[in-house]
């Protein structure tokens, strides 16, 4: 089995314990491990000459997410960007773990991470397709349930602030994401306020 083999099922070991899950084309799954193919996939598609960092930042970048709980942190924009802030640690420092544990060198390590962290998003094409790849995954496994919380109209001002962050190839793999009617909706306005 090669590195990126024994990387890949670490990682996906690793997330099969998700306690949430989802549902998938008709399947219920453990929510991370869900995530993280459909992450895979779309940085493939988006990138398809994609570097093994990128794949593995891709199946990795929300490793064990449900093992620090959002709730662990006040309430309002500033704990959840504390949230944020350490899941994205403990994702890149599991992950590196990992990486190393499979054989990776410190180089490949550091580049996983810093993709994981996002770090050099704007000016870092591969940190930009890792991006555009979360927000696709967005689209298509939580702007519904997102609505159903917030209502239509925050819920647009949302995929406002998401689209934002997307490259213009992105934006229009957008146009492809399976969606309700009622989330396909949503999307156009918020791309209309854009």
């Amino acid at each position: 089995m090669s590195r990126f083999s024994r990387a890949i099922a670490a990682i996906d070991a690793a997330n099969t314990g998700d306690p949430s899950t989802i549902v998938i084309d008709g399947v219920e799954r453990a929510k991370e491990q869900a995530h993280a193919e459909l992450m895979t996939e779309w940085v493939a598609r988006l990138d398809p000459v994609a570097s093994e960092a990128q794949l593995l930042a891709a199946r990795a970048h929300h490793l064990r997410r449900w093992s620090i709980a959002r709730d662990s942190y006040p309430d309002g924009r500033t704990g959840y960007l504390r949230w944020r802030a350490a899941l994205k640690r403990q994702h890149a420092e599991e992950t590196g773990a990992i990486l190393a544990d499979a054989g990776y060198d410190p180089g490949t390590i550091d580049r996983v991470q810093r993709i994981i962290r996002k770090e050099g998003l704007g000016t870092d094409p591969a940190v930009q397709t890792h991006e555009d790849a979360l927000c696709l995954v967005f689209l298509r496994t939580q702007l519904e349930a997102l609505a159903e919380e917030l209502g239509d109209g925050r819920a647009v001002e949302v995929l406002t602030k998401t689209l934002a962050k997307m490259s213009d190839q992105g934006k229009d793999a957008a146009a492809g994401v399976p969606l309700s009617d009622r989330s396909r909706d949503l999307l156009d306005k918020a791309v209309a306020a854009g």
